[in-house]
């Protein structure tokens, strides 16, 4: 009788905000010996900046697949993309072989690897998967702009701001400090409505965090043009500046 071949490992790993050298020990040493790397990129092309991140670390010859996942908001598109995805981890896990989805930041912050898991989970219930925590891009953001993200009794809160400035009018009086990722695509009315605040002297602005060509911009009333970059978020403080 053929022997059964026992399940691979999924690890979902952050490879952090940019800088290489913010990956973990630990993520470092799985990376090292992963039988299959895998990272998502758009439908529309080839590119994955986590892989860019992750590259000189990889086990030379590993083989990398790039898992694509449509930049859209149709449902049963992207479940269709998530099933596919997770159909092809999953044949790779049952040959007995580790897999690595190295994501940016963390695994699961604002991540598509919680997509996968959560699918791979619904395909195959038995997939041991492990995660490895990755820094974010709000904390290294906040380290390279010296700011302190909050301290004492303070309260923070995270917001994307994908869909525009909603989410930060409703957070506002709730909470002393607001990270506000993903503010590329409605930036104007995120930062006209951080002006009707009276907040954009206490905000900074940080883009390409860990990478060429890294803007740090403080004090948002003294730069009204900015057209932010894609990997761009604000740091939002209450009480003070500095």
């Amino acid at each position: 009788m053929r022997k059964k071949t026992t399940t691979g490992t999924l690890y979902g790993i952050g490879v952090g905000p940019g800088d290489p050298e913010l990956i973990t020990l630990k993520a470092l040493n799985i990376l090292r010996r992963a039988d299959i790397v895998f990272a998502a990129s758009s439908t529309k092309n080839s590119h994955s900046l986590a892989l860019s991140i992750a590259a000189g670390f990889l086990k030379e010859d590993v083989p990398v697949e790039l898992l694509g996942f449509p930049m859209t908001r149709n449902e049963k598109e992207l479940k269709a993309a998530w099933k596919d995805n997770a159909r092809k981890v999953t044949g790779v896990l049952r040959q007995g072989k580790d897999a690595v989805f190295i994501t940016l930041g963390d695994p699961v912050t604002y991540s598509t690897f919680g997509y996968l898991m959560q699918t791979v989970r619904e395909t195959d219930p038995d997939v041991p998967i492990e995660i490895i925590p990755g820094i974010t891009s709000y904390h290294a953001g906040a380290a390279a702009a010296g700011r302190v993200l909050t301290e004492a009794e303070e309260s923070f809160t995270v917001v994307s701001g994908a869909m525009g400035a909603e989410q930060l009018r409703q957070v506002i009086d709730h909470t002393d400090n607001v990270v506000m990722l993903k503010v590329y695509r409605n930036y104007g009315e995120i930062i006209e409505t951080v002006r009707r605040l009276d907040l954009a002297a206490k905000s900074v602005l940080i883009s390409r965090c860990g990478l060429e060509g890294e803007e740090i911009v403080d004090n948002l009333e003294k730069r009204p043009d900015i057209t932010p970059n894609y990997l761009s978020m604000l740091l939002i403080k209450k009480k003070h500046g500095k």
